[in-house]
């Protein structure tokens, strides 16, 4: 979902409409505030997020609401793209080099834009995925951690028994609570969805 943020109706209006016409679903917030109570709910999109952010509100500025989502570490989940109708060439540098996505000054292209909001969405889908995939296998014991380890390495239950000095039944089980954890039905698929 695509979070447009931005004190001015007619900016709103137009970001959700250019959204709208490259079939990004999008969430208008009339300021900063209003925006960081949907973050703090925590309800994100399984598709990935992206936020336009006015740099210059009457809330807050966008910088303090940017150093927000730093602080709860979100500016990947939720990649931020800067827009200012003030040209602040020190502030897009300082704002990029701090893990912003991008800055455009208003009057943008509205392609390269969206193009931009395609790929910020494309990145928080992936750090999202990896987030998910982090949660899962910090369900793991540390025995079923061992014994990913060296499925991970192709090597057979009869010679993970043997390495981790265990029965190869018990390797059996763990290798079951693993794929069942991990969501994946054979170690090709569990390799690949930790490449």
């Amino acid at each position: 979902m695509l979070h447009i943020v931005d004190d001015e109706a007619v900016v709103r209006d137009a970001l959700t409409w250019l959204a709208t016409s490259r079939g990004i679903v999008s969430r208008a917030y009339e300021g900063a505030l209003q925006f960081l109570q949907q973050v703090d709910s925590g309800d994100f999109d399984p598709g990935g997020d992206c936020v336009l952010l006015d740099v210059r509100m009457p809330d807050m500025n966008g910088v303090a609401v940017f150093d927000h989502l730093a602080t709860r570490s979100l500016t990947a989940r939720m990649p931020v793209i800067f827009l200012t109708g003030h040209g602040d060439v020190p502030m897009a540098v300082d704002t990029l080099k701090r893990g912003a996505f991008d800055f455009f000054e208003k009057p943008f292209n509205d392609n390269q834009l969206m193009d931009r909001v395609q790929e910020g969405l494309a990145g928080s889908r992936q750090a999202g995925e990896m987030a998910a995939v982090n949660a899962r296998l910090a369900t793991l014991s540390t025995r079923e951690r061992e014994v990913l380890d060296l499925i991970l390495a192709g090597k057979m239950n009869k010679v993970v028994a043997d390495e981790l000095g265990i029965s190869m039944r018990t390797v059996e089980v763990h290798r079951a609570h693993i794929f069942d954890k991990m969501q994946v039905k054979t170690a090709v698929e569990l390799a690949g969805l930790l490449k």
